[in-house]
């Protein structure tokens, strides 16, 4: 099993294929994405990557963890992540992981915090109809109703459809099917909508649901020369 990464979602855009059919696709960068420390089974009982992404200032981040950063010789990362692998999978701390760590055509899961509504009503929340528009109602022509029975059972049950919180929850896209790689720029672009907002962090993993591709390199594909830099640096030849 191989890790997953991190990735910034930049927004979606769309590919022309064969015929001059449009697929409309979401572009996620892998920005200076790196091991910043390993899980194993005689210390931590479970076999695990952590990954870093992005770049933070120093100012924003506390003491101990930039003394971690500082003993696993990696700058300091705006995202931490962990994700299980089995011990064939184990990478070096401090290893730079690019985009050929996933080819095309490959199948992958992308996971995301989907984008906040704050309060919403029942009609926005659910797809309720809402209430008729004249005949009697007034006022409260978007309320969702009634929530209940009478004297038995004597209380809304759990999991009753109402208004409350929308959005912000961790939700997984399965089965996206990776359309094209950038290596030199670091870009992943797969086919559909991902959760979360334009300039948010998901994570990208092989498929649950389908084997893994043959092609995909293994432990991890690891950043060489030609691809992505790092922050102000320029792509190797």
């Amino acid at each position: 099993m191989r890790t997953g990464v991190i990735a910034r979602k930049i927004g979606m855009t769309r590919m022309f294929a064969e015929g001059g059919r449009h697929v409309p696709v979401t572009v996620l960068a892998l920005e200076n994405l790196q091991v910043t420390g390993v899980r194993t089974k005689d210390k931590d009982g479970y076999t695990a990557v952590q990954l870093g992404i992005g770049k933070a200032k120093a100012k924003n981040v506390a003491k101990p963890t930039r003394e971690y950063f500082a003993k696993a010789k990696v700058e300091l990362k705006a995202e931490l992540m962990e994700f299980r692998v089995d011990d064939k999978s184990l990478l070096e701390v401090g290893a730079e992981i690019g985009a050929s760590h996933f080819v095309v055509g490959q199948y992958v899961d992308v996971r995301g915090c989907t984008v906040g509504r704050g309060f919403a009503g029942a009609m926005k929340r659910h797809n309720f109809a809402g209430l008729r528009a004249s005949h009697g109602v007034s006022v409260s022509h978007r309320s969702h109703g009634a929530t209940g029975g009478r004297q038995d059972p004597g209380r809304v049950f759990k999991g009753k459809r109402m208004a409350g919180h929308m959005g912000q929850r961790w939700r997984t896209q399965q089965n996206l099917v990776v359309m094209a790689t950038d290596p030199a720029k670091g870009l992943v672009l797969v086919k559909g909508s991902v959760p979360g907002a334009e300039g948010s962090y998901v994570t990208i993993a092989d498929a649950a649901k389908v084997p893994a591709h043959k092609d995909a390199p293994k432990p991890a594909g690891l950043r060489g020369k030609g691809e992505a830099p790092k922050e102000g640096g320029e792509a190797k030849s």
